[in-house]
Protein backbone atom coordinates (compact mmCIF):
# COMPACT_ATOMS: atom_id res chain seq x y z
CA UNK A 1 0.00 0.00 0.00
CA UNK A 2 1.05 3.25 -0.53
CA UNK A 3 1.96 5.26 2.18
CA UNK A 4 -0.26 8.68 2.59
CA UNK A 5 1.81 12.28 2.87
CA UNK A 6 0.24 12.67 6.74
CA UNK A 7 -3.07 11.40 8.54
CA UNK A 8 -4.95 12.88 11.07
CA UNK A 9 -8.09 11.98 13.77
CA UNK A 10 -10.59 11.25 10.79
CA UNK A 11 -8.19 10.88 7.85
CA UNK A 12 -5.51 10.28 5.44
CA UNK A 13 -4.55 12.48 2.36
CA UNK A 14 -2.15 10.54 -0.46
CA UNK A 15 0.53 12.73 -2.59
CA UNK A 16 -0.28 10.62 -5.45
CA UNK A 17 -2.35 10.62 -9.00
CA UNK A 18 -6.35 9.89 -7.95
CA UNK A 19 -6.45 7.40 -10.03
CA UNK A 20 -3.35 5.37 -9.11
CA UNK A 21 -5.18 5.35 -5.62
CA UNK A 22 -8.90 4.95 -6.87
CA UNK A 23 -7.45 1.61 -8.90
CA UNK A 24 -6.83 0.03 -5.65
CA UNK A 25 -10.12 0.86 -4.14
CA UNK A 26 -13.32 -1.23 -3.51
CA UNK A 27 -16.64 -0.39 -4.87
CA UNK A 28 -19.14 0.80 -3.01
CA UNK A 29 -16.96 1.51 -0.49
CA UNK A 30 -17.77 5.32 0.01
CA UNK A 31 -20.26 7.44 1.29
CA UNK A 32 -19.78 10.94 -0.57
CA UNK A 33 -17.22 12.33 -3.02
CA UNK A 34 -16.61 16.38 -3.45
CA UNK A 35 -14.26 16.46 -6.74
CA UNK A 36 -13.22 20.50 -7.10
CA UNK A 37 -11.07 19.20 -10.23
CA UNK A 38 -8.49 21.38 -12.62
CA UNK A 39 -11.04 23.03 -15.36
CA UNK A 40 -8.66 23.00 -18.15
CA UNK A 41 -8.88 26.64 -18.73
CA UNK A 42 -5.02 27.77 -18.31
CA UNK A 43 -5.06 28.53 -14.88
CA UNK A 44 -1.85 29.29 -12.92
CA UNK A 45 -1.72 26.97 -9.67
CA UNK A 46 1.39 28.25 -8.98
CA UNK A 47 2.61 24.69 -8.04
CA UNK A 48 4.02 23.71 -11.29
CA UNK A 49 -0.02 21.60 -12.37
CA UNK A 50 -0.57 22.53 -16.39
CA UNK A 51 -4.00 23.50 -16.58
CA UNK A 52 -3.67 23.22 -20.49
CA UNK A 53 -4.28 19.65 -21.96
CA UNK A 54 -5.86 19.07 -25.21
CA UNK A 55 -9.54 19.24 -24.85
CA UNK A 56 -9.98 15.50 -25.94
CA UNK A 57 -7.63 14.36 -23.81
CA UNK A 58 -8.80 16.37 -21.01
CA UNK A 59 -12.59 14.99 -21.46
CA UNK A 60 -11.05 11.40 -21.67
CA UNK A 61 -9.06 12.04 -18.52
CA UNK A 62 -12.37 13.46 -17.06
CA UNK A 63 -14.79 10.01 -17.89
CA UNK A 64 -11.74 8.09 -16.25
CA UNK A 65 -12.00 9.65 -12.58
CA UNK A 66 -15.51 10.27 -12.65
CA UNK A 67 -16.46 6.79 -13.57
CA UNK A 68 -14.11 5.75 -10.78
CA UNK A 69 -16.01 7.41 -8.27
CA UNK A 70 -19.01 6.47 -9.12
CA UNK A 71 -17.49 3.06 -8.36
CA UNK A 72 -16.46 3.64 -5.28
CA UNK A 73 -19.52 5.42 -4.29
CA UNK A 74 -21.86 3.24 -1.90
CA UNK A 75 -25.52 2.66 -2.97
CA UNK A 76 -27.35 5.74 -2.12
CA UNK A 77 -24.45 8.00 -1.49
CA UNK A 78 -23.89 11.36 -3.04
CA UNK A 79 -21.43 12.81 -5.55
CA UNK A 80 -20.61 16.63 -5.62
CA UNK A 81 -18.64 18.43 -8.16
CA UNK A 82 -17.85 22.11 -8.43
CA UNK A 83 -17.29 23.13 -12.08
CA UNK A 84 -18.76 26.16 -14.13
CA UNK A 85 -21.58 25.92 -16.61
CA UNK A 86 -20.37 24.31 -19.72
CA UNK A 87 -18.41 21.78 -17.63
CA UNK A 88 -21.51 21.01 -15.32
CA UNK A 89 -23.33 20.39 -19.04
CA UNK A 90 -20.07 17.63 -19.99
CA UNK A 91 -20.08 16.53 -16.90
CA UNK A 92 -23.87 15.87 -16.10
CA UNK A 93 -24.04 13.63 -19.72
CA UNK A 94 -21.20 11.59 -18.14
CA UNK A 95 -22.43 11.39 -14.45
CA UNK A 96 -26.19 10.38 -15.88
CA UNK A 97 -24.62 6.59 -17.52
CA UNK A 98 -23.72 6.12 -13.97
CA UNK A 99 -25.89 8.12 -10.99
CA UNK A 100 -29.22 10.06 -10.57
CA UNK A 101 -29.37 13.41 -10.90
CA UNK A 102 -30.37 15.62 -8.30
CA UNK A 103 -29.89 19.28 -8.41
CA UNK A 104 -27.64 22.20 -9.99
CA UNK A 105 -27.24 24.56 -7.28
CA UNK A 106 -25.91 27.72 -8.29
CA UNK A 107 -23.33 29.16 -6.36
CA UNK A 108 -22.86 33.16 -7.03
CA UNK A 109 -18.97 34.00 -8.27
CA UNK A 110 -18.86 37.70 -8.19
CA UNK A 111 -15.92 39.04 -10.48
CA UNK A 112 -14.86 41.88 -11.85
CA UNK A 113 -13.67 40.92 -15.43
CA UNK A 114 -15.07 41.61 -18.67
CA UNK A 115 -15.94 38.48 -21.07
CA UNK A 116 -16.02 40.20 -24.37
CA UNK A 117 -19.26 39.91 -26.18
CA UNK A 118 -20.67 37.13 -23.63
CA UNK A 119 -23.06 37.94 -20.56
CA UNK A 120 -20.97 38.67 -17.39
CA UNK A 121 -20.18 35.04 -15.48
CA UNK A 122 -22.01 35.43 -12.30
CA UNK A 123 -22.43 31.89 -10.84
CA UNK A 124 -20.64 28.26 -11.18
CA UNK A 125 -22.22 25.08 -10.39
CA UNK A 126 -22.51 22.36 -7.86
CA UNK A 127 -23.34 19.30 -9.64
CA UNK A 128 -25.12 16.67 -6.91
CA UNK A 129 -26.02 13.37 -7.78
CA UNK A 130 -26.69 10.05 -6.10
CA UNK A 131 -26.26 6.07 -6.49
CA UNK A 132 -29.77 4.94 -6.65
CA UNK A 133 -32.19 6.92 -3.91
CA UNK A 134 -30.00 8.91 -1.56
CA UNK A 135 -29.48 6.85 1.88
CA UNK A 136 -28.96 10.38 3.92
CA UNK A 137 -29.93 13.86 3.18
CA UNK A 138 -30.39 16.22 5.98
CA UNK A 139 -31.80 19.48 5.58
CA UNK A 140 -29.73 22.98 6.11
CA UNK A 141 -31.57 25.89 7.48
CA UNK A 142 -29.60 29.72 6.94
CA UNK A 143 -29.87 32.48 8.53
CA UNK A 144 -32.69 35.28 7.24
CA UNK A 145 -30.46 37.79 4.82
CA UNK A 146 -30.32 41.38 6.95
CA UNK A 147 -28.91 44.89 5.21
CA UNK A 148 -25.34 45.36 7.28
CA UNK A 149 -26.74 48.97 6.56
CA UNK A 150 -29.87 49.38 8.21
CA UNK A 151 -30.19 45.84 9.32
CA UNK A 152 -33.90 44.83 8.27
CA UNK A 153 -34.89 41.87 5.92
CA UNK A 154 -33.58 42.07 2.71
CA UNK A 155 -36.57 40.06 1.03
CA UNK A 156 -40.52 41.13 1.19
CA UNK A 157 -41.88 38.15 2.92
CA UNK A 158 -45.59 39.37 1.90
CA UNK A 159 -46.21 39.89 5.46
CA UNK A 160 -45.68 35.97 6.23
CA UNK A 161 -42.21 37.28 8.34
CA UNK A 162 -43.43 36.21 11.72
CA UNK A 163 -44.40 32.59 10.53
CA UNK A 164 -40.45 31.49 9.41
CA UNK A 165 -38.78 29.02 11.45
CA UNK A 166 -37.15 30.46 14.02
CA UNK A 167 -34.13 28.42 12.38
CA UNK A 168 -34.02 30.33 9.10
CA UNK A 169 -35.35 29.25 6.27
CA UNK A 170 -34.37 26.18 4.07
CA UNK A 171 -31.31 26.34 1.93
CA UNK A 172 -32.37 26.30 -1.70
CA UNK A 173 -30.62 25.61 -5.26
CA UNK A 174 -28.91 28.95 -5.57
CA UNK A 175 -26.23 29.70 -3.04
CA UNK A 176 -25.46 33.49 -2.45
CA UNK A 177 -23.08 33.50 -0.25
CA UNK A 178 -20.20 31.57 -1.96
CA UNK A 179 -17.54 34.01 -3.81
CA UNK A 180 -13.84 32.41 -3.80
CA UNK A 181 -11.88 33.67 -0.78
CA UNK A 182 -9.55 36.50 -2.24
CA UNK A 183 -7.80 37.92 0.46
CA UNK A 184 -4.62 36.25 1.38
CA UNK A 185 -5.63 36.02 4.91
CA UNK A 186 -8.02 33.12 4.38
CA UNK A 187 -6.15 31.67 1.67
CA UNK A 188 -3.75 28.45 2.38
CA UNK A 189 -2.21 28.63 -1.16
CA UNK A 190 -0.84 32.12 -1.79
CA UNK A 191 -1.76 33.66 -4.86
CA UNK A 192 -4.67 30.64 -5.92
CA UNK A 193 -8.28 31.33 -5.35
CA UNK A 194 -9.71 28.35 -2.83
CA UNK A 195 -13.37 26.57 -2.88
CA UNK A 196 -14.64 28.54 0.39
CA UNK A 197 -14.99 26.05 3.25
CA UNK A 198 -18.98 26.10 3.14
CA UNK A 199 -18.92 24.77 0.45
CA UNK A 200 -18.28 21.23 0.93
CA UNK A 201 -19.38 21.35 4.48
CA UNK A 202 -23.09 21.85 3.32
CA UNK A 203 -22.57 19.44 0.94
CA UNK A 204 -21.28 17.06 3.58
CA UNK A 205 -23.53 18.08 5.97
CA UNK A 206 -26.59 17.42 3.54
CA UNK A 207 -25.04 13.79 2.51
CA UNK A 208 -23.47 12.57 5.33
CA UNK A 209 -23.77 11.62 8.48
CA UNK A 210 -20.68 11.77 11.65
CA UNK A 211 -18.46 8.78 10.90
CA UNK A 212 -19.03 8.46 6.87
CA UNK A 213 -16.80 8.35 4.96
CA UNK A 214 -15.82 11.43 2.64
CA UNK A 215 -13.46 10.96 -0.61
CA UNK A 216 -12.31 13.86 -2.69
CA UNK A 217 -9.56 13.09 -5.48
CA UNK A 218 -8.72 16.77 -5.97
CA UNK A 219 -7.42 17.97 -2.16
CA UNK A 220 -6.07 21.84 -3.50
CA UNK A 221 -6.34 23.78 -0.61
CA UNK A 222 -7.31 21.20 1.42
CA UNK A 223 -11.29 22.46 1.96
CA UNK A 224 -13.02 19.29 2.07
CA UNK A 225 -10.53 17.22 4.67
CA UNK A 226 -10.72 20.85 6.85
CA UNK A 227 -14.69 20.45 7.15
CA UNK A 228 -14.90 16.30 7.48
CA UNK A 229 -12.29 16.93 10.29
CA UNK A 230 -14.78 19.43 11.79
CA UNK A 231 -17.59 17.28 10.87
CA UNK A 232 -16.22 14.11 12.29
CA UNK A 233 -16.60 12.40 9.13
CA UNK A 234 -13.87 10.16 7.68
CA UNK A 235 -12.02 11.14 4.85
CA UNK A 236 -9.58 9.91 2.19
CA UNK A 237 -7.88 12.38 -0.18
CA UNK A 238 -5.21 12.79 -3.04
CA UNK A 239 -3.39 15.59 -3.85
CA UNK A 240 -0.14 15.69 -6.49
CA UNK A 241 1.11 19.23 -5.91
CA UNK A 242 0.01 20.59 -3.07
CA UNK A 243 -0.16 18.80 0.10
CA UNK A 244 2.53 20.62 2.01
CA UNK A 245 -0.03 23.30 2.33
CA UNK A 246 -2.79 21.29 3.25
CA UNK A 247 -0.76 20.21 6.15
CA UNK A 248 0.38 23.32 7.00
CA UNK A 249 -3.90 24.10 7.25
CA UNK A 250 -3.62 21.11 9.42
CA UNK A 251 -1.15 22.55 11.67
CA UNK A 252 -2.53 25.63 11.95
CA UNK A 253 -6.43 25.24 12.45
CA UNK A 254 -6.53 21.34 13.70
CA UNK A 255 -3.24 20.67 15.36
CA UNK A 256 -4.38 18.43 18.04
CA UNK A 257 -5.22 16.17 15.06
CA UNK A 258 -2.16 15.96 13.25
CA UNK A 259 -0.48 12.66 12.78
CA UNK A 260 -3.26 11.00 14.71
CA UNK A 261 -4.29 7.11 13.50
CA UNK A 262 -7.71 7.62 11.70
CA UNK A 263 -10.33 6.47 14.04
CA UNK A 264 -11.57 4.01 10.97
CA UNK A 265 -10.35 1.21 9.02
CA UNK A 266 -9.42 2.55 6.00
CA UNK A 267 -7.32 -0.19 4.61
CA UNK A 268 -10.93 -2.14 4.47
CA UNK A 269 -11.58 0.29 1.39
CA UNK A 270 -8.23 -1.00 -0.70
CA UNK A 271 -8.63 -4.30 -1.90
Amino acid sequence: MIAPLFTTSHGLLFGTDCLEILGRMRSETIDCVFADPPFNIGKNYKNGFDDRRNADAYMTWCERWIFECCRVLAPGGAFFTYVFPELAIKFGHILDRWLDFRHWIAMSMKGTFPRGNRLYPAHYGLLYYTKGRPKTFNKIRIPVQTCRHCRKDIKNYGGQRKYLHPDGLNLSDFWEDTSPNRHKKHKVRPGVNELKIMIPERAIVIATNPGEIIFDPFGGGGSTYHAAELLKRNWLGTEMYDGKHIRQRFEQHLPASLGKTPCYPYELLFA
